[in-house]
Protein backbone atom coordinates (compact mmCIF):
# COMPACT_ATOMS: atom_id res chain seq x y z
CA UNK A 1 0.00 0.00 0.00
CA UNK A 2 1.17 3.53 -0.78
CA UNK A 3 0.24 6.48 1.41
CA UNK A 4 0.85 10.00 0.11
CA UNK A 5 0.94 12.98 2.49
CA UNK A 6 0.83 16.57 1.22
CA UNK A 7 2.01 19.04 3.85
CA UNK A 8 3.97 22.24 4.48
CA UNK A 9 5.87 20.42 7.25
CA UNK A 10 7.48 17.28 5.76
CA UNK A 11 9.87 17.00 8.71
CA UNK A 12 6.87 16.41 10.98
CA UNK A 13 6.53 12.91 9.51
CA UNK A 14 10.15 11.78 9.32
CA UNK A 15 10.58 10.09 12.69
CA UNK A 16 6.98 8.86 13.24
CA UNK A 17 6.96 7.02 9.90
CA UNK A 18 10.22 5.29 10.84
CA UNK A 19 8.92 4.22 14.24
CA UNK A 20 6.86 1.32 15.58
CA UNK A 21 4.35 -0.41 13.29
CA UNK A 22 4.44 2.20 10.47
CA UNK A 23 8.23 1.93 10.36
CA UNK A 24 8.24 -1.87 10.45
CA UNK A 25 5.62 -1.98 7.71
CA UNK A 26 7.78 0.24 5.49
CA UNK A 27 10.89 -1.85 6.16
CA UNK A 28 8.97 -5.01 5.25
CA UNK A 29 7.69 -3.47 2.02
CA UNK A 30 4.08 -3.61 3.20
CA UNK A 31 3.61 0.17 3.19
CA UNK A 32 5.29 2.96 1.22
CA UNK A 33 5.11 6.62 2.25
CA UNK A 34 5.51 9.61 -0.05
CA UNK A 35 5.62 12.88 1.87
CA UNK A 36 5.31 15.87 -0.45
CA UNK A 37 6.26 19.43 0.45
CA UNK A 38 3.37 21.65 -0.63
CA UNK A 39 5.76 24.60 -1.02
CA UNK A 40 7.42 22.81 -3.94
CA UNK A 41 4.29 23.63 -5.93
CA UNK A 42 4.33 27.39 -5.43
CA UNK A 43 5.57 29.85 -8.06
CA UNK A 44 6.88 32.86 -6.18
CA UNK A 45 10.20 33.45 -4.45
CA UNK A 46 8.55 33.40 -1.02
CA UNK A 47 6.96 29.97 -1.71
CA UNK A 48 3.60 31.33 -0.56
CA UNK A 49 0.90 28.78 0.26
CA UNK A 50 -1.71 31.06 1.85
CA UNK A 51 -3.52 34.35 1.25
CA UNK A 52 -6.12 36.62 2.83
CA UNK A 53 -9.72 35.36 2.75
CA UNK A 54 -12.20 36.84 0.32
CA UNK A 55 -14.79 38.81 2.27
CA UNK A 56 -12.30 39.78 4.97
CA UNK A 57 -11.87 38.35 8.41
CA UNK A 58 -9.06 37.08 10.60
CA UNK A 59 -6.56 34.43 9.60
CA UNK A 60 -5.11 33.21 6.34
CA UNK A 61 -6.51 30.63 3.93
CA UNK A 62 -4.41 28.05 2.12
CA UNK A 63 -4.40 28.55 -1.63
CA UNK A 64 -5.88 25.90 -3.96
CA UNK A 65 -3.20 25.85 -6.68
CA UNK A 66 -0.41 24.09 -4.71
CA UNK A 67 -2.75 21.32 -3.61
CA UNK A 68 -4.09 20.70 -7.10
CA UNK A 69 -0.61 20.73 -8.67
CA UNK A 70 0.83 18.43 -6.01
CA UNK A 71 -1.92 15.89 -6.62
CA UNK A 72 -1.48 16.27 -10.40
CA UNK A 73 2.16 15.22 -10.00
CA UNK A 74 1.35 12.35 -7.65
CA UNK A 75 -1.34 10.97 -10.00
CA UNK A 76 -2.79 9.04 -7.08
CA UNK A 77 -5.27 6.19 -7.14
CA UNK A 78 -7.87 5.75 -4.45
CA UNK A 79 -9.20 8.21 -1.86
CA UNK A 80 -7.90 11.77 -1.63
CA UNK A 81 -8.60 12.88 1.93
CA UNK A 82 -8.60 16.43 3.26
CA UNK A 83 -8.01 16.45 7.03
CA UNK A 84 -10.30 19.13 8.41
CA UNK A 85 -12.35 19.82 11.57
CA UNK A 86 -15.33 20.25 9.23
CA UNK A 87 -15.08 16.67 7.98
CA UNK A 88 -16.92 13.50 8.89
CA UNK A 89 -15.36 11.82 11.92
CA UNK A 90 -12.71 9.22 11.14
CA UNK A 91 -13.56 5.81 12.60
CA UNK A 92 -12.55 2.16 12.53
CA UNK A 93 -14.78 1.37 9.56
CA UNK A 94 -13.04 4.06 7.52
CA UNK A 95 -9.62 2.74 8.57
CA UNK A 96 -10.63 -0.73 7.36
CA UNK A 97 -11.89 0.70 4.06
CA UNK A 98 -8.62 2.58 3.52
CA UNK A 99 -6.55 -0.49 4.39
CA UNK A 100 -8.13 -2.30 1.43
CA UNK A 101 -7.02 0.41 -1.00
CA UNK A 102 -3.93 0.36 -3.18
CA UNK A 103 -3.22 4.01 -2.41
CA UNK A 104 -4.51 6.77 -0.11
CA UNK A 105 -3.59 10.47 -0.29
CA UNK A 106 -3.84 12.75 2.75
CA UNK A 107 -3.99 16.53 2.40
CA UNK A 108 -2.93 18.52 5.48
CA UNK A 109 -4.49 21.92 5.96
CA UNK A 110 -3.15 24.71 8.16
CA UNK A 111 -3.77 28.32 9.17
CA UNK A 112 -7.43 29.40 9.17
CA UNK A 113 -8.42 26.74 6.68
CA UNK A 114 -8.12 25.52 3.11
CA UNK A 115 -9.77 27.05 0.04
CA UNK A 116 -13.13 25.29 -0.34
CA UNK A 117 -12.28 24.31 -3.92
CA UNK A 118 -9.76 21.83 -2.52
CA UNK A 119 -12.55 20.17 -0.53
CA UNK A 120 -15.12 20.17 -3.32
CA UNK A 121 -12.99 19.90 -6.46
CA UNK A 122 -10.00 17.81 -5.43
CA UNK A 123 -10.60 15.76 -2.28
CA UNK A 124 -12.87 12.75 -2.53
CA UNK A 125 -13.73 13.04 1.17
CA UNK A 126 -13.12 15.28 4.17
CA UNK A 127 -12.32 13.75 7.56
CA UNK A 128 -11.84 14.93 11.14
CA UNK A 129 -10.30 12.93 13.98
CA UNK A 130 -12.40 14.62 16.66
CA UNK A 131 -14.43 17.60 17.77
CA UNK A 132 -11.50 19.93 18.44
CA UNK A 133 -9.16 22.08 16.38
CA UNK A 134 -5.48 21.27 15.80
CA UNK A 135 -2.79 23.63 14.59
CA UNK A 136 -2.77 21.72 11.30
CA UNK A 137 -3.71 18.48 9.61
CA UNK A 138 -0.37 16.82 10.28
CA UNK A 139 -1.21 15.18 13.64
CA UNK A 140 -4.51 13.99 12.18
CA UNK A 141 -2.73 12.51 9.17
CA UNK A 142 -0.43 10.53 11.46
CA UNK A 143 -3.46 9.19 13.32
CA UNK A 144 -4.97 8.00 10.05
CA UNK A 145 -1.70 6.44 8.88
CA UNK A 146 -1.22 4.52 12.12
CA UNK A 147 -4.82 3.30 12.26
CA UNK A 148 -4.70 2.11 8.65
CA UNK A 149 -1.23 0.58 8.46
CA UNK A 150 -1.67 -1.62 11.53
CA UNK A 151 -4.57 -3.33 9.69
CA UNK A 152 -2.44 -4.32 6.69
CA UNK A 153 -1.68 -8.06 6.53
CA UNK A 154 1.77 -8.67 7.95
CA UNK A 155 2.14 -5.21 9.54
CA UNK A 156 1.60 -6.70 13.00
CA UNK A 157 3.28 -9.91 14.03
CA UNK A 158 0.09 -11.03 15.77
CA UNK A 159 -3.12 -10.28 13.87
CA UNK A 160 -5.17 -11.70 16.74
CA UNK A 161 -3.95 -8.78 18.83
CA UNK A 162 -5.48 -6.31 16.38
CA UNK A 163 -8.67 -8.36 16.27
CA UNK A 164 -9.07 -7.82 20.01
CA UNK A 165 -8.72 -4.05 19.86
CA UNK A 166 -11.45 -1.59 20.67
CA UNK A 167 -13.93 -1.00 17.83
CA UNK A 168 -12.82 -4.10 15.90
CA UNK A 169 -16.20 -5.74 16.54
CA UNK A 170 -18.09 -2.58 17.44
CA UNK A 171 -17.26 -2.70 21.16
CA UNK A 172 -14.52 -1.30 23.36
CA UNK A 173 -11.78 -3.74 24.35
CA UNK A 174 -12.14 -5.60 27.67
CA UNK A 175 -9.66 -5.00 30.53
CA UNK A 176 -6.22 -6.57 30.12
CA UNK A 177 -3.88 -7.83 32.85
CA UNK A 178 -0.37 -9.26 33.10
CA UNK A 179 2.02 -10.35 35.87
CA UNK A 180 2.14 -9.96 38.83
CA UNK A 181 -1.16 -11.60 39.78
CA UNK A 182 -1.51 -9.18 42.69
CA UNK A 183 -0.11 -5.68 43.01
CA UNK A 184 -0.75 -3.25 45.88
CA UNK A 185 -3.81 -5.20 46.89
CA UNK A 186 -5.28 -5.28 43.38
CA UNK A 187 -5.80 -8.80 42.05
CA UNK A 188 -6.18 -10.17 38.55
CA UNK A 189 -9.69 -11.67 38.14
CA UNK A 190 -9.62 -15.37 38.96
CA UNK A 191 -11.26 -16.32 35.67
CA UNK A 192 -8.23 -15.09 33.71
CA UNK A 193 -5.99 -17.44 35.69
CA UNK A 194 -8.34 -20.42 35.44
CA UNK A 195 -7.09 -21.80 32.13
CA UNK A 196 -10.75 -22.26 31.05
CA UNK A 197 -10.73 -20.64 27.60
CA UNK A 198 -14.51 -20.73 27.22
CA UNK A 199 -15.05 -18.91 30.52
CA UNK A 200 -12.29 -16.43 29.68
CA UNK A 201 -13.88 -15.65 26.30
CA UNK A 202 -17.28 -15.16 27.94
CA UNK A 203 -15.78 -12.89 30.61
CA UNK A 204 -14.01 -10.76 28.03
CA UNK A 205 -17.15 -10.41 25.95
CA UNK A 206 -19.25 -9.48 28.98
CA UNK A 207 -16.66 -6.93 30.11
CA UNK A 208 -16.45 -5.42 26.61
CA UNK A 209 -20.22 -4.95 26.65
CA UNK A 210 -20.18 -3.51 30.18
CA UNK A 211 -17.44 -1.00 29.43
CA UNK A 212 -19.02 0.04 26.14
CA UNK A 213 -22.40 0.64 27.83
CA UNK A 214 -20.72 2.63 30.60
CA UNK A 215 -18.20 4.73 28.66
CA UNK A 216 -19.59 4.97 25.14
CA UNK A 217 -23.39 4.58 25.30
CA UNK A 218 -23.76 5.83 21.73
CA UNK A 219 -21.62 2.92 20.51
CA UNK A 220 -23.62 0.48 22.58
CA UNK A 221 -26.91 1.75 21.14
CA UNK A 222 -25.55 1.34 17.63
CA UNK A 223 -24.25 -2.15 18.38
CA UNK A 224 -27.46 -3.14 20.13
Amino acid sequence: MRINVVTIFPAFFEEPLRTSIPGRAATAGIAEYRVVDLRDFTHDRHRTVDDEPFGGGAGMVMKPEPFFEAVDELEPKGPIVLLSPSGRQFDHETAVRFSLQEEVTLLCGHYKGVDERVATGLATEELSIGDYVLSGGEPAALVVVDAVVRLLPGAMSDHESAAGDSFYDGLLAPPAYTRPAEYRGMKVPDVLRSGDHRRIAEWRHDEAERITRLRRPELWERED
